[in-house]
């Protein structure tokens, strides 16, 4: 579990109050225990002193303090009993004192005596050395003299009930902690699974199904109002989005038409005879920068369709091997110009469902990037192969390469790795659209789209696509 998770340290303060409160309890518990039991030792004892003190020495004065001595013996066997009993004079003078007794708990020689000054009844705890010993003592007045009466027992039967009672809270403690705390972490996770259900949903959703809504927890608490909330934001993204897909749109389609129409007017005029030197030359120029722009204006007219989900309505299962084959010859032409040799190895039969027309885009871009970027005479490889249920694309050269920290930035809309590298843009590739489109058809077909690039030596990009046969997705977060 990780220790900065909400419900490890609600797990953990709830383990720690719940922890000191048992041990709070069983110390008071322990405590309250040994208070009774003690007290309750110490009561018997001291009825036991009263029924001596009221009967036996009550009547000293006619009996006499040797025939009181003897009753005690006989009547209460303190040594067969386990128990002190001792008679004390006022003078200091002892009656009668018992021996040790049968279990040997106490010596009653190393019971030090007390002073009979006090005239109520009192009860003390001595400790000795083989044990503590609890002893009730009654004073008991005849005539003009004064007797202290002492019944006491050993505290070891106590003290063996209080270890029973402490080992049960030294095991039962920590038994009922760790129950409370796994039903406490239960009831959290409990609690915290409507939260993982919308943490859930909330990864799924992306531009492509901003249609979806979190589930919303009817509990009537923070957690209700969070879902509501974040719906709430959905919806006001859903409207931002879709208001910059339908400028997009709207803005590439109505600039298409003039630039076609300014496009024939400057291709007539560069057809004119009678035309000065420099006019063609100026004319062509602004030819080129018309191309540039329709391009930009594709460009940014296939992303929106794309971001609109366009590419899923035509999807048909077709030979990617085929295409790529073809593709590549027609790319061939280009790289002529430049004497760079386009070699394409496609294993036979890699079916794939999907785009045609757009996955063919994907093709096009890449060998138009990686011919763009390759010096003459170099190679640019083509290569589909299977893998793991997978159609793999692999389209490398041995160009200038892409800068490590660049390469994170590849795919994004507009993204120049610098000036040079796109000044012999065409079709809308110098203005950091290309890579952009394929990517987005990529995600559109459930595929990923990787980079990898050393400078100087070449760049590699790698489609993986799901065969028609596997399992596909056709989002993407």
């Amino acid at each position: 579990m990780n220790s900065r998770s909400l419900s490890f340290r609600l797990v953990t303060w709830y383990a720690g109050l719940l922890t000191i409160v048992f041990v709070l309890l069983g110390s008071l518990t322990f405590l309250l225990v040994r208070h009774y039991l003690e007290s309750n030792l110490l009561d018997i004892q001291a009825r036991r002193a009263h029924q001596i003190a009221d009967t036996l020495v009550a009547a000293i004065g006619r009996t006499g303090e040797a025939t009181v001595a003897n009753e005690i013996e006989s009547l209460y066997s303190p040594e067969a009993n386990d128990r002190f009993l001792r008679v004390t004079r006022d003078d200091g003078h002892v009656i009668y004192a018992s021996g040790a007794p049968k279990d040997r708990s106490f010596d009653p020689a190393d019971v030090p005596g007390v002073s009979l000054r006090r005239s109520r009844e009192f009860n003390r705890r001595e400790q000795l050395t083989s044990g503590a010993l609890l002893i009730a003592a009654v004073p008991q007045s005849v005539g003009e003299r004064r007797y202290l009466v002492e019944v006491g027992v050993s505290s070891a039967r106590t003290e063996a009930t209080l270890n029973d009672v402490l080992f049960m809270l030294a095991v039962g403690l920590p038994v009922a902690v760790i129950v409370a705390v796994a039903g406490g972490f239960i009831l959290v996770r409990r609690a915290l699974v409507p939260v993982d259900r919308i943490a859930r949903k909330a990864e799924e959703i992306s531009q492509h199904n901003l249609s979806d809504r979190l589930p919303v927890v009817r509990t009537g608490d923070e957690l209700e109002r969070l879902s509501v909330s974040l719906n709430h934001m959905i919806n006001r993204l859903e409207d931002a989005i879709q208001t910059s897909k339908r400028f997009v749109a709207d803005a590439s389609h109505e600039l298409r038409t003039p630039l076609t129409v300014l496009r024939g007017e400057l291709e007539s005029l560069a057809q004119e005879r009678g035309l000065k030197t420099l006019t063609p030359e100026t004319l062509g120029s602004m030819l080129e920068e018309v191309t540039r722009l329709s391009g930009i204006v594709e460009g940014l007219l296939a992303l929106s369709r794309l971001d609109a989900g366009e590419a899923q309505e035509e999807w048909v299962p077709f030979d990617l091997a085929e295409l790529a084959a073809t593709t590549a010859d027609q790319m061939s032409l280009l790289a002529e110009d430049k004497n760079i040799a386009v070699t394409c190895d496609a294993a036979p039969s890699i079916t794939v469902t999907g785009d045609r027309a757009r996955l063919k885009q994907v093709i096009v871009n890449l060998l138009d990037n990686a011919i763009k970027y390759t010096p003459r005479g170099g190679t640019v490889r083509l290569q589909i192969s299977r893998q793991d249920g997978y159609a793999v694309l692999d389209v490398a050269d041995d160009g200038i390469g892409i800068p490590a920290e660049a390469l994170p930035h590849v795919f994004k809309r507009f993204f120049r790795v610098d000036d040079s590298r796109s000044r012999d843009a065409r079709d809308g590739g110098g203005a950091g659209l290309g890579l952009s489109i394929v990517q987005s058809i990529c995600t559109a077909h459930g595929a990923q789209v990787e980079v990898s690039s050393v400078l100087g030596k070449g760049s590699r990009f790698r489609v993986r696509q799901p065969l028609a046969s596997a399992p596909s997705t056709h989002s993407s977060t």
